[in-house]
């Protein structure tokens, strides 16, 4: 994927959101300052629900404060149906015409924090951005596609590509391969450009949420 454009992602997004009229989409959320920006990119323009599947964090007060978190936050933009990005962090530039006041639903998964250890048995030493990140990203894709699948969306999508440290390539590929393999569409996203990361720390600042300084598993937290 080496040598792809700066705005590829973008046109991808922008292009398979456009060839449905009314589009849902299930974002996989791993926290709140990630689903800062990610929300509002894509609630004026697609029915959005958010799924909190995150067996890749491994101590339950930590999982469930980040849930509580994103719950928060969901509240408040659900109580501001008209915040909107600035000009200049806007990724998506289609108008769809659905009817659901920008309400945002959440979903939350099952806590499988063994299951996530069970699959990375043998990664423990691998470096972050490494293969165990990979096998790490289609646990959670693969739950989010299926889910999606399950519930009648249109797309299947995660907050993880707004992170600098985080290969939106890699992640957009796994996307990609188990789209093909459940049978649901994939949104390509890189959250991180037009802004998005820089306008994920405002909001954070603004909202006064939790920002964590780990992924979530021990490993990253080492």
């Amino acid at each position: 994927m080496a040598g792809l454009p700066a705005d590829y992602y973008i046109k991808q997004m922008n292009k398979r959101l456009s060839d449905i009229e009314n589009p849902k989409v299930l974002l996989q959320a791993c926290c709140a300052p990630c689903s800062s920006y990610c929300l509002l990119a894509l609630r004026d323009v697609a029915s959005l629900g958010v799924y909190y599947y995150n067996p890749n964090i491994t101590f339950l007060d930590e999982y469930e404060y980040r849930l509580s978190e994103i719950k928060r936050l969901i509240g408040i933009y659900n109580d501001n149906p008209d915040r909107v990005l600035p000009e200049d962090c806007r990724q998506v530039n289609i108008k769809n015409s659905y009817v659901n006041n920008n309400r945002i639903d959440i979903i939350e998964a099952p806590y499988e924090p063994e299951l996530f250890l069970e699959r990375t048995n043998g990664y423990e030493s691998c470096p972050e951005r490494g293969e165990r990140c990979s096998i790490c990203f289609d646990l959670r894709l693969r739950k989010t596609a299926e889910e999606a699948k399950k519930l009648g969306y249109d797309f299947f999508a995660t907050t993880l590509t707004l992170s600098p440290l985080k290969n939106a390539d890699v992640i957009n590929a796994i996307g990609e391969k188990i789209a093909e393999d459940v049978g649901i569409n994939y949104l390509p996203t890189d959250f991180k450009k037009k802004n998005g990361y820089k306008m994920s720390i405002e909001l954070s600042k603004e909202f006064n949420l939790y920002r964590q300084n780990y992924c979530g598993c021990i490993y990253s937290k080492n």
